[in-house]
């Protein structure tokens, strides 16, 4: 009766000291986290559906010839393969931190045994000899080792999550890279189409300076503009050649041409289910890590609480030994021990120690909460530029078919000298400007898809 009254004594006052108290996520209010990228209304009215985050990366990504290059960046990114290693050396951290609660054994080699030699009788001699064994265990009864091993479990799970963040990144840097590729060659096939039509206008002119009804002046334009346009073409055959360069990076490979396809074969997601504010929570690398940050930081405290508390440690240690020739055969003696260590003035150490693990706390606490206030920011701007480029996208298409409506009977007009030549010239070059425009709104839905799987987690098989 007297040891069961001790160790339920024992068991209170580890419970009333808190020091196997395991993390619970704190309250957190994600109610108009996101804000709706159409309405009036700030808050996102949505389903509690399959997060579009949720899809794997083929289902967004279907052009082929991108997610050959994602499956090589995911094979060969230095950044991505560095991130695995460093989940492996947590993984063995934490192996280590779990033998911790097994007993530490020792067999010593430094007595090996030894020969004495006897001088009053120089023919015979003592032969002693010690093989010493130690063990000792020390008992977790304040949560000492457990509450480190349940740190490094949580950093271990936050490295977890800093692989499926670069995962994520690496997957959209590789889709961006692509569709900027299939942009510039877009942009290039436009100017080069319009320099045609300039080169075209440069020589009518000058047909119509030989027969003397224009002025230099007009062929001069013309042909300043035929240049424009071969420079423009020069400088996105720059941007190409670079941008081949930074994906072959991701993908782990030597600088060289992309096969790709083009603008118009590319298919993705229009209709967008963000699922709850909630799954961000769970769904987001970043945000996850940020909660693993903070739940270690809780460890971190209940380790530097347990240091207030006592240090037990049981052993014994043993031998095999012939007690300096004394006894033979050898034989094995065995001694039992037990230890408490109690901190008692540690100049302030412990308490200093335990008030900055608060701290700490406290500071994960708030990156955990702007984290995801943050990703709240990324889904709700992603939502927002992919429906106003979307939009923009379509009125270029209206102003692209008018405009080249006006440069065909601009053209008409002046070769029955109805209009100038600089009207035609500004026909082109709205055009061209229209041209570009779509082009480069077309790119930014591309991207704001990229941006929204991203921001949403991303983390697909």
């Amino acid at each position: 009766m007297k040891k069961i009254m001790i160790f339920a004594a024992v068991t209170v006052l580890m419970s009333s000291c808190g020091v196997y108290n395991k993390y619970e996520r704190p309250e957190v209010d994600t109610k108009g986290l996101i804000r709706d990228a159409v309405s009036d209304v700030d808050t996102l009215a949505v389903q509690d559906t399959a997060s579009f985050g949720n899809l794997p990366w083929r289902a967004v990504f279907t052009d082929p010839q991108l997610q050959a290059l994602i499956e090589q960046g995911l094979e060969k990114n230095a950044n991505l393969q560095n991130a695995a290693l460093m989940v492996q050396m947590y993984e063995t951290m934490l192996k280590a931190a779990k033998l911790a609660f097994l007993p530490a054994i020792s067999f010593g080699t430094n007595s090996m045994g030894s020969i004495q030699t006897i001088y009053t009788d120089p023919s015979s001699t003592t032969k002693s000899y010690t093989l010493p064994v130690t063990a000792s265990w020390t008992l977790d009864l304040f949560g000492n080792i457990l509450s480190q091993k349940r740190s490094t479990q949580m950093k271990l799970l936050g490295y977890k999550d800093y692989q499926m963040a670069v995962r994520a990144q690496v997957i959209s840097g590789i889709a961006n890279c692509y569709y900027t590729l299939l942009m510039l060659d877009e942009q290039l096939r436009i100017v080069t189409e319009m320099g045609d039509m300039s080169k075209e206008t440069w020589e009518m002119m000058k047909l119509q300076y030989n027969l003397g009804r224009m002025r230099s002046t007009s062929v001069q334009s013309a042909e300043a503009s035929y240049l424009s346009m071969q420079a423009q073409a020069n400088d996105i055959r720059r941007q190409i050649r670079s941008t081949e360069n930074a994906l072959c990076l991701l993908i782990g490979q030597a600088g060289q041409q992309i096969a790709r396809s083009t603008m118009e074969a590319q298919y993705l997601p229009s209709e967008f289910a963000t699922g709850v504010g909630v799954a961000l929570l769970k769904n987001r690398p970043d945000v996850h890590n940020a909660e693993m940050q903070l739940a270690a930081c809780f460890h971190d405290v209940q380790t530097a609480r347990s240091q207030f508390y006592p240090t037990i440690t049981i052993g014994a240690t043993g031998a095999f030994t012939n007690g300096n020739g004394a006894i033979n055969p050898g034989k094995w003696m065995t001694n039992l021990f037990a230890g408490l260590t109690q901190p008692i003035f540690q100049r302030g150490a412990l308490t200093a120690n335990l008030k900055v693990k608060k701290l700490q706390y406290e500071q994960a606490f708030n990156s955990w909460q702007n984290a995801i206030l943050s990703a709240g920011n990324e889904v709700s701007n992603a939502l927002v530029n992919y429906n106003q480029y979307d939009a923009n996208s379509k009125l270029e298409a209206q102003r692209i078919a008018v405009l080249t409506k006006n440069v065909e009977d601009t053209k008409s007009l002046y070769q029955s000298s109805g209009s100038s030549y600089l009207e035609v010239l500004t026909a082109q070059t709205q055009l061209l400007s229209a041209q570009i425009n779509k082009v480069t709104d077309d790119f930014n839905k591309m991207q704001a898809v990229v941006s929204l799987y991203t921001a949403l987690g991303g983390g697909g098989k």
